[in-house]
């Protein structure tokens, strides 16, 4: 009997390129997959788990470069003399380098192959977070921070590709593995680093580049697949007739999840560059403010495995993306009126907000029917959301610094709370990108 992931994506991912040759299309299929089917043609066991490997050791570095930074921000602010409207620069930092670097990634895989370049992103990651540490101006250090972001922002938008080439068929479940490798990762990092920089002698220039060990072991899994360029989802996608008649930007499912993508990626990058910062300054110490953002990003670590698989069971993820973000109007409420009281209230409802990411990632599997859609409809999604992202963090630290206070920064984190659920369910519509370019 086949599950409902293997039905949802058989319907959602029809008709879909072949993995012996993508610039084939196949017919929709009158049956499903069974559950025994292996996830590509072709592919030998060894290597699919080599790619499940791959996969996990990489979502698990695509945040540490950043929560370890919010972890450690005061320490940083100290140790470089950073005012805060700097700081709201270093917080915008990583959406603008996903936005610049994650638009280069699909014209990088169709001409050195995902592998390669997932390869070369865990290195850049590597290089960054050995080298930040080490320079001693803020010049230097967003310099090596932008270059570990990156790695980051080619792996970002490469994921759902790989994902499609390998696993067709269980797009929901692969989505939830990375996503909750993802998640684990980023609760790691935010829960770890102030203790280990405490038992390192409180350098909090240790603290961050111990980061970079982790980062140099997702470097192996990818070396043997970096000559595999063959199945890249859009290699040929100049070649498939009907790639010409493909403009995304005609598409308003395209636009309202780039714009989902965009104000939940705010949401995230806001939680993780300040919020350590709000409870601290309402009197909680550095490291439960430390352990509070890692609850918040732990929450995604089941969560981030479960929404995946049941968005794929739904025609419409409008109801998730409203229940998503009522927990975060709740989260905001809650830090506004009793920040310290309630904090571990809160950081649960706002951790269960943030897993709007993996459906976000799900939605981009799901809105369009082939390999070369899902390519350029993540490069589109992921760099236009990353760009609608990059004032929130700095327009935080502004008013932060102006207002003396987190009143109005925590006000504006639950307005931007409603467009995001309004473009949501646009996003969720049972759809695709091809239906409309």
């Amino acid at each position: 009997m086949p599950d409902d992931e293997t039905r949802t994506q058989t319907r959602t991912l029809t008709p879909a390129t072949t993995v012996d040759d993508p610039t084939k299309t196949t017919p929709a299929r009158t049956s499903p997959a069974p559950r025994t089917a292996p996830a590509a043609d072709g592919a030998s066991p060894w290597l699919l788990r080599l790619v499940v490997v791959g996969l996990v050791l990489t979502a698990l570095n695509l945040r540490p470069a950043i929560t370890s930074l919010g972890a450690l921000l005061e320490e940083v602010r100290d140790g470089l003399h950073m005012s805060g409207s700097v700081a709201g620069v270093l917080t915008s930092v990583p959406p603008l380098c996903f936005a610049v670097f994650g638009i280069m990634a699909p014209r990088l895989a169709r001409r050195f192959g995902p592998g390669a370049v997932v390869c070369a992103g865990m290195t850049a990651i590597t290089a960054g977070l050995v080298i930040r540490p080490l320079v001693g101006g803020t010049a230097g250090f967003l310099a090596a921070s932008a270059l570990a972001l990156m790695g980051i922002a080619v792996s970002n938008v490469l994921m759902p590709v790989i994902v499609k080439r390998w696993f067709p068929d269980r797009v929901g479940s692969m989505t939830g593995l990375y996503s909750m490798a993802l998640a684990l990762g980023t609760s790691l990092a935010a829960a770890v680093t102030v203790p280990m920089t405490s038992a390192m002698g409180g350098s909090w220039r240790l603290g961050l580049g111990v980061w970079a060990v982790l980062a140099a072991a997702a470097i192996l899994p990818w070396i043997p697949l970096v000559r595999d360029r063959g199945g890249v989802p859009g290699k040929q996608a100049a070649q498939q007739p009907d790639a010409p008649a493909l403009r995304i930007t005609r598409s308003r499912t395209a636009w309202a999840l780039a714009c989902f993508f965009g104000l939940q990626a705010t949401a995230a990058y806001i939680t993780m560059g300040w919020m350590p910062q709000i409870f601290r300054d309402a009197g909680v110490s550095a490291g439960t403010a430390g352990v509070l953002l890692a609850v918040t990003m732990a929450m995604g670590v089941p969560l981030a495995f479960v929404i995946p698989r049941v968005a794929t069971r739904m025609k419409n993820q409008g109801a998730i993306v409203v229940f998503l973000g009522s927990c975060g109007l709740l989260g905001y409420a809650g830090l506004y009126l009793a920040p310290a009281g309630g904090a571990w209230a809160w950081a649960l409802l706002l951790g269960i907000s943030n897993c709007s990411f993996p459906l976000a990632l799900t939605m981009i599997g799901m809105r369009s029917r082939s390999g070369a859609g899902v390519v350029r409809l993540s490069a589109f999604a992921q760099s236009v959301g990353y760009l609608i992202s990059i004032p929130g963090p700095l327009l935080i630290g502004v008013l932060y610094q102006h207002s003396g206070g987190w009143e109005l920064p925590i006000a504006l984190m639950a307005g931007l709370m409603v467009p995001q659920m309004a473009v949501g369910i646009l996003a969720g519509r049972d759809r695709t990108i091809e239906d409309e370019c």
